[in-house]
């Protein structure tokens, strides 16, 4: 059966270092964040890097999950002292239960906030799309997926939540995030 892989990207004001209060906040939210979302009915895994890895997001050893990459807009640092970005990648067994985690709870609380911790772009944030059982997505194809999302918009390649696509390429609506999810009409 198919599973359905999500990609988020977002540029941070200020880098992670930054002691200010906003940075630690959004910083302190995390893990409570990735806590309860690992919890939730429908999540299969997210990438985290190896036991022991060590520097910014680009040195740390991803596993399976591929060398971490990040989309060609990002303008910002690349070291421990000057990345600014959060990015997620992470395997879920369909919309409804993805669609469940990011708007409720600690998530949603957060992304009332987002705007305080993130600058606001023309970029899409997130990007979906369906793989196999044997897939484990990469950083490489959360990233070119977000890219084409940016340049075609919404398709079976790469969607979103408000323009979502069934495994069989068929469009969805909004609505039909359900069990019983319905084809768009």
């Amino acid at each position: 059966m198919p599973r359905l892989a999500l990609y988020t990207f977002g540029v941070l004001k200020s880098p992670l270092a930054d002691p200010s209060p906003l940075t630690r906040e959004f910083q302190d939210s995390a893990e409570p964040i990735y806590q309860e979302i690992g919890q939730h009915p429908g999540h299969l895994g997210r990438a985290v890097p190896l036991e022991g890895s060590r520097g910014s997001h680009f040195e740390l050893d991803w596993g399976a999950w591929g060398e971490f990459e990040v989309p060609t807009w990002y303008d910002k640092g690349r070291t421990v002292d000057t990345t600014a970005l959060a990015a997620s990648l992470s395997l879920w067994t369909g919309l409804r239960p993805a669609f469940d985690a990011v708007y409720t709870g600690l998530h949603r609380a957060a992304l009332n906030r987002r705007y305080d911790w993130f600058e606001r772009t023309a970029h899409p944030s997130h990007v979906f799309w369906w793989v196999s059982d044997a897939v484990i997505p990469t950083w490489q194809d959360g990233v070119s997926r977000l890219e084409h999302l940016h340049g075609n918009g919404s398709a079976p390649r790469a969607f979103t939540f408000h323009q979502p696509f069934s495994e069989d390429a068929t469009p969805l609506s909004i609505k039909g995030l359900g069990p019983d999810s319905q084809p768009a009409g």
